[in-house]
């Protein structure tokens, strides 16, 4: 396994050199958005509408921060499963989203996607939401104030620990894992 430390906007080639079970440090920016964002960006997507967000070379965080303490630029910060989210991530896959961070295994269309467009999925590590939190400097709302933690916000991140869970080459950690420790 190789460790990497990449910067958001994220290029195929930055995808295509990761393998499941790699490392990763990123830095940059990231957007935070769950199903009920997903939903309306892709009801955008269907109907020929401009985005809020770029998403080209992007990443999405599944995330719905907790309440903001004072002084501190998010509350906790912990992923959330992924799979309410695959009924929309091909669509943003082939639109040029490159990655995506969350808990759980992902469907096979989200993988297929993945593939074929250059995409990767990173597991953030679940539990330690306090911790993620502190590799987050600065979150700004961008786009569906009104759905309060679920909006879409930009994070700016320095040194966001992640996991490749699943690469574009069809690599799974999950599955891998349970092979290596299967009698």
């Amino acid at each position: 396994m190789a460790e990497y430390s990449l910067t958001t906007p994220l290029s195929e080639e930055d995808v295509r050199k990761l393998k499941a079970g790699d490392k990763v440090s990123l830095n940059g920016f990231v957007y935070t958005a769950r199903d009920a964002a997903h939903k309306r960006l892709v009801e955008l997507i269907e109907a020929g509408k401009e985005l809020p967000i770029p998403v080209e070379g992007e990443i999405i965080y599944y995330v719905g921060p907790a309440p903001t303490p004072p002084g501190k630029a998010i509350g906790s910060a912990g992923p959330t499963t992924s799979y309410r989210m695959d009924p929309y991530s091909p669509i943003l896959i082939e639109k040029g989203l490159r990655g995506m961070i969350g808990k759980g295994e992902r469907s096979e269309p989200v993988v297929e996607a993945m593939k074929k467009h250059g995409a990767v999925y990173l597991a953030a590590t679940g539990g330690a939401a306090a911790l993620i939190a502190k590799r987050i400097t600065n979150s700004e709302i961008i786009a569906y104030e009104d759905l309060g933690a679920e909006a879409i916000r930009k994070l700016t991140i320095e040194d966001f620990p992640v996991i490749v869970a699943q690469d574009s080459h069809g690599g799974n950690i999950y599955q891998e894992g349970q092979k290596k420790y299967a009698r």
